[in-house]
């Protein structure tokens, strides 16, 4: 896995952070309005040889990557660059593709300064009308009929109407102009077509940086903003849509680069993620400027403020080519009907999502551990509740040491190293056992391991590994809910002991357990964060009640009651009043994009089988339009929870500052969750009501399952406000 900028990719992208910082200045976008078009600065593009990056070194050009070329589109998307770049260098591309005296003389004439090219999006039609970014101002427009390329020469400038961003947009009528046909073979065809996809991914690289710049742009006012006494960024209701188009911007930087590896692997899914991300990109962009926007107030609707210069063109830059919707009906015909499509060659992307490939040894041996002690007609294989445990598995396991491969020996592991370990437990999600005592376990005997006393380290931790006891958490209380810090259950010293009283809720797993982690409340007089301690209890201890609470996901979680529970002091952990530091270790681990990518394309699968056995209207269901759409939309969904949980590892694993990369994982997955078991609900209606264990009844239990999963491990609400802090810089929502 390498998931941070390569080392010869960060001097591209300062550069022209730098170059459009400098000369694309709000000033300068302000100027060239209303066309959108600033020549001076276009000469400095070609000064700098931006058009010429995608250009072959044959031709004359850069010869540059498109990972590379993407990242100077993400920079001029981030300053609005009153150009035709992504059209030009596109264009400059599929010249140099083709090849022949009339693109070397069309390079020479955009180089020389005395032309500027720019691209025909759409297939010309001889005297039908189309708008072309660029064409206002060009000297040359690139075009497809169907069988031929051409540059065409308008015989007078296009219109330029007034347009809702700029882009030099032009009207443009095929067939009234000059034409120069350029090729006319089916190599031609396959390689237009490749320059428009590669068009559609610069542009969706500029709308990323035009996306985050606009969230940018907002937390700095959010942050200066006063508001009934406090800035306006510690409401939550600025900051959390912020923190969802923070999260969905970098889903999109992230899908890009996944998109960018797919097509250099070759991958049989690479054009389906093409259209995908353009259309995601396209309508983050939208949101992100809205939202961006409206905290701006009313000073963003004016035009001395930048926000609505944001606005405009967030919308307008994508939709040159149309309804972006009809790129996700586009992502469904080539995912799930295997429509063809030309994509370019990308050149090196050395950037990469698979996980780290070593310790495959240690996952054989779990694999084959697995064969032996798992009955898929016995155990709950797919089931992701505790009810899915068993103890002989769990046994097993342990007796193996491969419940926690990276502990110690001493206390069960086999001392495995990050990738060993991480190979092995992917084995456990790869044949379908939950396992969560598993990993509440893993959590607290890590707490343990860090914090606990030695005395309580040798009383548990051994015990843990060989799988002979599990541990719960208790943190959450029916007055709390996700603010762990609120616990009202105290903690009284007494002597060398703590008497307990209290309540907690939803302390899940906790009649398979021998111990649960316990925040209590020691000091009353302390801030709430600073006044907590966190205890292993022993669930066996007079005074404790476990009572069963059964939800509509067919789950059991359980409320604890505790009495004048006498705990002894070795079980505490950490300091006396200092439980926030070990907790905050807890909740890290906690707080991932989980599994639940996969639950999502499961009930994907399961509509798409469904759904190419049906006919309406004397075609296949799968066939249409909106139904390729809806299974698009959880794809991508898929695509982009992969990559935002990929960046987790990827940030730990580069040594990287992480700014609340598992919290974003988590809100991303865990909505995308929601708001996709209920559309496949829907989609499927009515045959989707019925419950069961596979199929569509997959889609039916995923709907109730995933109603839990924003409020496990944090609420999204918690979660939000971690990304709008760690992320965007917005103060402190929470007392």
């Amino acid at each position: 896995m390498k998931l941070a900028l390569p080392a010869d990719s960060i001097p591209v992208r300062d550069m022209f952070e730098r170059f459009f910082t400098a000369e694309s200045t709000s000033a300068r976008v302000r100027a060239a309005e209303p066309v959108g078009f600033d020549p001076k600065f276009w000469r400095q593009l070609v000064a700098l040889d931006a058009p010429f990056m995608r250009l072959s070194v044959d031709a004359g050009g850069g010869g540059m990557s498109l990972f590379d070329t993407c990242l100077m589109m993400e920079q001029a998307g981030r300053r609005l660059a009153p150009a035709p770049l992504a059209e030009s260098v596109a264009a400059l591309r599929i010249l140099g593709e083709i090849g022949g005296d009339i693109a070397r003389v069309w390079i020479d004439k955009v180089r020389a300064g005395e032309a500027v090219l720019t691209l025909a999006l759409n297939i010309a039609v001889p005297g039908a009308q189309q708008l072309v970014p660029g064409a206002a101002v060009a000297q040359g427009i690139l075009t497809f009929d169907g069988s031929e390329v051409s540059i065409e020469v308008p015989a007078s400038s296009p219109t330029a109407p007034s347009t809702l961003g700029g882009q030099a947009t032009g009207l443009f009528e095929p067939g009234r102009g000059e034409r120069h046909v350029i090729s006319s073979n089916a190599d031609a065809a396959s390689i237009w077509a490749a320059g428009i996809e590669e068009w559609k991914l610069l542009t969706s690289a500029a709308l990323i940086g035009m996306s985050r710049e606009a969230l940018a742009k907002a937390a700095a006012y959010a942050c200066d903003r006063m508001a009934f006494g406090q800035p306006i960024g510690a409401n939550q209701g600025i900051a959390h849509p912020l923190a969802n188009d923070a999260i969905d911007a970098d889903g999109g930087a992230m899908f890009l680069w996944w998109t960018l590896r797919a097509m250099a692997d070759n991958a049989p899914d690479a054009a389906a993620m093409v259209s995908m991300l353009f259309w995601w990109c396209s309508r983050t962009a939208t949101k992100c400027v809205a939202h961006a926007l409206h905290t701006f107030g009313g000073y963003g609707l004016t035009n001395e403020y930048d926000l609505q210069l944001y606005h405009r063109r967030a919308k307008a830059w994508a939709l040159s080519l149309g309804d972006p919707r009809t790129e996700l009906i586009r992502a469904g015909r080539r995912l799930l009907l295997g429509e063809q499509a030309s994509l370019p060659d990308p050149g090196l992307v050395d950037v990469d999502f698979e996980p780290p490939q070593g310790g495959q040894e240690l996952a054989d041996e779990t694999r084959a551990l697995f064969r032996k002690v798992l009955d898929p007609s016995r155990h709950l294989l797919g089931n992701h509740s505790f009810e899915a445990h068993d103890w002989e598995v769990h046994r097993a396991m342990g007796r193996a040491r491969l419940l926690y491969p990276s502990w110690p020996e001493k206390w069960g592991g086999r001392d495995a190293d990050a990738d060993s370990s991480r190979a092995s437990l992917a084995v456990w999600q790869e044949v379908g056992y939950a396992g969560l005592p598993r990993s509440t376990t893993s959590m607290v005997g890590h707490i343990v391991q860090h914090f606990g006393q030695p005395e309580l380290q040798e009383e548990v931790l051994l015990r843990m590994g060989l799988g002979e006891i599990s541990a719960c958490l208790g943190y959450t209380e029916p007055s709390g809910g996700s603010d762990v810090f609120a616990a009202k259950t105290r903690a009284v010293r007494e002597g060398n002991d703590w008497i307990v009283n209290g309540q907690k809720m939803f302390t899940s797993g906790a009649e398979h357990a021998s111990y649960v982690l316990l925040i209590t409340r020691t000091d009353l007089e302390a801030p709430k964060h600073k006044g907590i301690t966190l205890f292993l209890v022993p669930l066996n201890l007079p005074g404790i009640e476990i009572h069963p609470v059964h939800t509509f996901m067919d789950e059991r979680t359980n409320a604890t009651f505790y009495a004048d529970v006498r705990v002894p002091d070795r079980y505490r952990i950490g300091d006396v009043n200092g439980g926030a530091k070990a907790l905050a270790a807890a909740l890290t681990m906690e707080q991932g994009g989980g599994y639940y990518h996969n639950q999502i394309r499961e009930m994907a699968d399961a509509v798409t089988e469904w759904a190419r056995g049906q006919t309406r209207n004397g075609r296949k269901l799968i066939e249409d339009s909106d139904v390729l759409a809806r299974l698009a939309h959880a794809h991508a969904d898929v695509r982009i929870a992969q990559s935002l949980s990929a960046r987790v590892l990827g940030t730990r694993l580069a040594g990287e500052p992480d700014l609340a990369y598992g919290p974003a994982s988590k809100v991303f997955s865990t909505e995308a969750f929601i708001v996709d078991s209920a559309d496949l609900l829907d989609l499927a209606a009515p045959q989707s009501l019925l419950r069961g264990t596979e199929g569509l009844g997959l889609v039916e239990k995923g709907y109730r399952h995933a109603t839990a999963t924003s409020i496990y491990g944090g609420t999204s609400e918690v979660l939000r406000s971690m990304v709008a802090e760690r992320r965007l810089g917005l103060p402190r929502s929470r007392a």
